[in-house]
């Protein structure tokens, strides 16, 4: 049984494993913070060339979100010292930036966080690297694609199952693995929360999608099997493989009729070639 919640002034605001039903002003809120995302991710596309380390784009995320009053929440979380994660080729996502220099024929997600007047605007995107295989640009073509198939699926009435489904099934017919070990989740006024969002499924199977629910979808699809490891340093987690691996993110909050897109880029830049 899946417990709901309306979020109100006195309501609890930490985690409590109950699924949070937003008013309008949260999803005001989260359009704003959204935005911000958006606009990191947008401003960063004519950096990502072969010769910019991950470490100077990370450093230039950091700038934009703080100088337009937000707050990066990756900086500091639970010991994270970056203000975004940077996930090349194989890595599947919460790569660390560093001084690793981007080379042409690399992809790279960015993945941002940026807090804003309290609400979390989370969203990643693919970046193809000067001169890339067709192998690497149709894995990107098909994640983006993925994720936009679950989002038609994010509407009342439905079930979370029916969003992983339809991902699972798109990857599966073009033969990729989908990762099982990292899933989307529950956003708001918490970077993580209820409920988790399973790239797999079943139709009509999970907690049943009600107006008010905010919650990211973040396919990880990979061009060999779904298996993940991470690294020594706690954080990386990569294809056991080596297989491509690309991930597209935005969050997302049930209307009345449908969903609204916390996430789009203002600049139109929400899948590459940009």
């Amino acid at each position: 049984m899946t417990d709901y919640v309306t979020v109100t002034a006195d309501a609890p605001s930490g985690r409590t494993g109950a699924i949070k039903l937003y008013g309008r002003d949260a999803f005001d809120g989260m359009h704003a913070a959204g935005k911000l995302a958006a606009e990191t991710l947008d401003m960063i596309v004519p950096h990502m060339v072969p010769g910019t380390s991950t470490a100077e784009i990370d450093d230039m995320v950091r700038r934009f979100i703080v100088e337009r009053g937000g707050v990066p929440a990756t900086l500091g979380y639970r010991g994270y010292t970056h203000s975004s994660c940077m996930s090349l080729n194989h890595v599947v996502c919460h790569g660390i930036p560093s001084e690793k220099t981007l080379k042409s024929g690399d992809i790279v997600n960015v993945d941002v966080t940026p807090i804003l007047g309290g609400w979390h605007g989370d969203s990643s995107r693919m970046y193809l690297i000067g001169d890339v295989p067709i192998k690497a640009k149709r894995l990107v073509e098909v994640t983006y694609e993925c994720l936009m198939l679950g989002i038609e699926q994010a509407k009342p009435g439905n079930h979370l199952g029916d969003i992983g489904h339809a991902i699972q099934r798109h990857a599966e017919k073009h033969r990729y693995g989908i990762v099982r070990d990292f899933c989307g989740h529950g956003l708001g006024q918490l970077f993580h929360d209820a409920p988790e969002v399973v790239h797999v499924g079943k139709p009509g199977t999970g907690p049943e999608l009600k107006p008010g629910m905010i919650f990211t979808i973040e396919p990880m699809i990979n061009t060999g099997r779904a298996d993940v490891k991470l690294l020594d340093d706690g954080w990386t987690a990569v294809t056991r493989d080596r297989s491509l691996s690309a991930q597209f993110e935005h969050s997302i909050g049930i209307t009345e009729t449908g969903c609204e897109i916390f996430t789009l880029s203002p600049g139109g830049f929400d899948k590459p070639p940009y």
